[in-house]
């Protein structure tokens, strides 16, 4: 008994092994495909084997632990200086700081972690994409098994329905026909072989393998087992993902590097500030204390929750958008992208094949409607003139028996589910002869009522047809062919005419208008026809060989959809990119790009998976960058053209619904999966969630996403000059040896809950309606942009003059440096409500500026009342905290008179003047 381990060969390798040598290196026996298929492995070797090599299932990797990934959400530098300061405060006595220090820690902390996504999803689905039961023979029995217990070398057989188990080289085939769409992208199923193919032969064209996941649409075959579990083409994708960790968005590094500046600015000023109170004779604790009040007047404490609440928004609306957003910061990175790759199959296109073009009778016909609905038109379609006109198949009988051909030689049928779509139950490529057939009232029922089978012979690879014998009346009957060109041209004497008359074939004209089809990506059938005597029951091949009437030829494709093609449009007046990165056949793809206007206007580059395995890296780049089409490309090659586009400083932004796409849509910035066609794999490895499988719904979603950072950067334009005018009057005030216009613990009231109050309704702020016509922002961009800094350092020196002045004004005249500092702050307040003014569209929406519908204007108006609350709730907070005795003691105010706040409102009315230079500044 044969007991040695299989050779490890890369599985790319044993579609091209002699069948005997696959068995010899899987099985280590040289016995004959016959009879180890009649007999599979022995039950002893099968536990062996069971030992050896593990179940079938994909492996995952651990995920991160909760409490691990809670402790993550503290590292980040800003939290740093803040957790530093609690403690420091706690170890001098001052609790009540420490502990609002520390609680605005704690809640950054759990906003972060309840946000962030499950990790290694995506390894899970695709354990559950692989779970399955297998058909086996093992000694000599046909046993049904969990897929988890298949090992190499076992026999599988295959039946129409089934799900393909293991990576399988198959040994025996008929008119076996498995749809590998997930897998290769390729948009039919694929007709199967047995024989051995070069070692460079792509993924999609290995038509004597079978791969895990895929399933068989036709026939029956029976496999060798050659690779489970991890070894699978399935499961070298589950590696590509582990490895592929998911990426910092460009949101987040942006964030990071501001972090990191703001932190290097806030500790050399907190150094400053505690040497020059020594150098000038103050006391070290007091010099402590300002050095921390600086330092926390400094640290924006509200703007990570302010920034995760505008994300949520940007969530919210996404979703009423067809967009579900699983990861906050794909909202706006999204936003920011500047090239989407697309997946063509079910996401560019239809995903139902459909017939677009005839010729019958010697004319051309093209046909209109797209997928399995039977609503359109076939018109005839002159070759020297763009005039086209319906027409009648009733009055033009060479297209009606092509038609009729079509809809007979066909073992498809269309059936209706219950959420109302329609499922094929069978080849997707005679679905669309059926519906072209439906479009001129031939429904399909009806004719085989008319016209019973009698006999058929199904389609098999090595004839390249299918032929059906049907009753025509009492006194004929007919065969009906339908096959490649190659195989039905030869057996064909004569043709029909318009007129239905017989004559001579002119096979040169015929291969003229097949190229004319095909040069259009479409995949070609030719028809033809045999009458034969009523009694003739039977059919053989050998009724096939000659003496058939050419009909005609039908053309179909796989077509986009045609809001599609309008997103796409304009996604390229945004000056985003889209290239279509597929599985499918060059041709195929090329036509499909061009009807989309892929090219914008230009000659579209394609490339093929065989042109880039032979690119140096430095020209993979070059021809990632430069191409519009990637066709026949297999999931490394998928993931490299991400990485590729990456590493030219692109935002990426990919879509996909198959397992083959799931490492590239987690390498991108933003992976898009489709939410009714997608995979589970795809779904768990993408960013994005499309629920209508439209890619129309990107363009709205990177409108969302525009928006989105515009009103983050109207957050920070209107955050950031707090901190600053606080900064200037704590650093000015210990150079001049002032006590402090403002402690530490009122500061953190502006920083939290008043930035917080006023900030968030800037999150509701709708677009402006100008964001698809601009163009992405440069990835390289800072966050703060010279433009935003020059609006904040602005803002910033009139809060710090507004903080100073007051507070040196009613100390001086009063000498309670409570109201003091109350009223400098509430001055600040004030100025603010007239800055957020500015800063929103509450004002133009109310003035009804531009030129939106009375509907739009009212859901605009609904959005900036967040605004007016906003507003309203900020001033309600600061008549408790200056005139509640409860706040007084917290926070060290003391209550105002109505002169007193008279007076806080006017030296806040200046900021109206400086909000207008701001806007000329910085118009966001």
């Amino acid at each position: 008994m044969p007991s040695s381990a299989p050779i490890t060969l890369p599985s790319t390798q044993w579609h091209a092994l002699p069948e005997q040598e696959v068995i010899q290196q899987v099985v280590g026996t040289s016995g004959s495909s016959s009879l180890l298929a009649e007999t599979g492995l022995p039950l002893s070797l099968v536990a062996e084997r069971q030992e050896q090599y593990g179940p079938n299932e994909l492996k995952a990797k651990a995920a991160t632990p909760a409490w691990m990934r809670f402790l993550l959400q503290f590292n980040q530098s800003l939290l740093y200086i803040l957790m530093v300061a609690g403690t420091i405060k706690a170890f001098l006595g001052s609790w009540r700081n420490a502990i609002v220090i520390w609680a605005v820690v704690l809640i950054n902390a759990i906003i972060g972690y309840i946000q962030e996504a499950k990790a290694e999803e995506a390894i899970s689905a695709l354990a559950q994409s692989v779970t399955t039961e297998a058909t086996v023979m093992r000694g000599g029995q046909k046993l049904k098994i969990p897929s988890r217990e298949l090992v190499p070398g076992d026999i599988v057989l295959l039946a129409s329905g089934d799900k393909v188990p293991a990576d399988l080289r198959l040994l025996s085939v008929r008119n076996l026909q498995v749809d590998e769409s997930a897998l290769t992208g390729e948009s039919v199923p694929v007709e199967k072989q047995t024989g051995s193919l070069p070692e460079d032969t792509p993924l999609a064209d290995r038509q004597n393998m079978a791969y895990a996941g895929s399933f068989v649409t036709f026939g029956q075959g029976t496999g060798l087992v050659v690779a489970i579990g991890n070894e699978t083409q399935t499961g070298r994708i589950s590696g590509l993902i582990e490895k592929g960790g998911s990426l910092e968005t460009p949101l987040t590094r942006k964030f990071e590097q501001f972090s990191l500046m703001l932190l290097r600015i806030i500790l050399t000023l907190a150094a400053v500030t505690f040497a020059v109170g020594l150098v000038q004779g103050q006391g070290a604790v007091a010099m402590f204390e300002a050095a921390v009040a600086l330092a926390v007047s400094a640290i924006p404490e509200g703007l990570p929750a302010v920034v995760t609440v505008t994300l949520a928004i940007g969530v919210s609306r996404m979703a009423q958008r067809h967009a579900i957003i699983r990861k906050l910061p794909a909202v706006e990175t999204l936003g920011s992208a500047t090239v989407i790759c697309s997946d063509k199959t079910g996401t560019l296109t239809e995903n139902q094949m459909t017939v677009q073009a005839i010729y019958a009778g010697g004319e051309r016909f093209r046909v209109t409607g797209t997928g399995y609905s039977p609503q359109g038109q076939i018109l005839r379609s002159p070759a020297d003139s763009e005039a086209a006109a319906p027409v009648d198949p009733q009055a033009l009988p060479a297209l009606k028996t092509c038609l009729l051909a079509g809809s007979l030689c066909n073992d498809t049928r269309l059936k209706l589910k219950d959420n109302g779509q329609l499922e094929v139950v069978g080849d997707p490529t005679e679905a669309a002869l059926i519906v072209v057939g439906q479009k001129v009232n031939m429904e399909v029922e009806e004719l085989h009522r008319r016209y019973p089978r009698l006999d058929s012979i199904p389609f098999e690879s090595e004839f390249q047809y299918m032929a059906s014998l049907n009753r025509l009346g009492p006194d004929e009957h007919c065969i009906y062919v339908k096959g490649s060109l190659e195989a039905l041209l030869s057996r064909c004497q004569t043709e029909l005419d318009a007129q239905r008359e017989l004559r001579p074939i002119e096979g040169e004209r015929i291969w003229q208008q097949a190229d004319h089809l095909a040069r259009q990506g479409l995949r070609v059938l030719a028809f033809a026809q045999k009458v034969v005597p009523s009694s003739q029951e039977k059919l053989e091949h050998a009724d096939i060989e000659s003496g058939l009437t050419f009909l005609g030829l039908q053309g179909m494709i796989d077509p986009p959809r045609q809001e599609a093609i309008a997103a796409v449009r304009s996604c390229q007046s945004a000056g985003i990119q889209v290239k279509m990165i597929t599985g499918d056949h060059v041709l195929t793809a090329q036509a499909i790009a061009e009807q989309m206007g892929l090219g914008a206007g230009q000659a579209i580059q394609a490339y093929s998976g065989r042109d880039l395995e032979q690119f140096s890296p430095e020209e993979f780049v070059d021809a990632a960058n430069q191409g519009s089409v990637f066709a026949r490309v297999i999931p490394e090659q998928k993931l490299r053209l991400v990485e590729a586009l990456q590493s030219r400083g692109q935002i990426v932004a990919m879509t996909g619904d198959g397992v083959n796409d799931a490492p590239a849509l987690k390498q991108a910035d933003v992976g898009i999966a489709m939410g009714r066609g997608g995979t589970e794999v795809a779904k768990a490895a993408a960013d994005m969630i499309l629920t209508d499988d439209n890619f129309a719904s990107i363009e709205a979603a990177v409108e969302e996403g525009r928006t989105v950072y515009n009103n983050l950067l109207k957050a920070i334009a209107f955050i950031l000059p707090v901190n600053g005018g606080e900064s200037m009057t704590i650093l000015l005030s210990v150079l001049l040896g002032r006590e402090l216009p403002i402690l530490a613990i009122q500061v953190l009231w502006l920083n939290m809950i008043n930035s917080i109050t006023m900030t968030v309704p800037l999150s509701f702020e709708p677009n402006t309606g100008r964001e698809m016509l601009r163009p992405p922002r440069d990835p390289k961009a800072n966050l703060l942009s010279p433009r935003l800094l020059q609006r904040i350092l602005l803002v910033s020196v009139f809060n710090w003059i507004l903080i100073f002045g007051i507070f040196e004004y009613i100390e001086q005249t009063t000498g309670n440096i409570d109201l003091a500092r109350t009223m400098a702050i509430q001055a600040l307040v004030m100025g603010r409500i007239f800055y957020l003014l500015s800063l929103s569209q509450a004002i133009p929406t109310l003035l009804g500026r531009g030129r939106a519908s009375q509907l739009e204007r009212h859901e605009r108006l609904m959005d900036t009342a967040a605004i007016a609350i906003g507003i309203g709730g900020a001033i309600l907070l600061q008549i408790l905290f200056s005139q509640w005795g409860l706040f007084n003691i917290i926070f060290d105010t003391a209550p105002l008179s109505w002169e007193q706040w008279s007076l806080c409102l006017l030296v806040g009315l200046p900021m109206i003047f400086v909000s207008v230079v701001a806007n000329r500044l910085d118009p966001n």
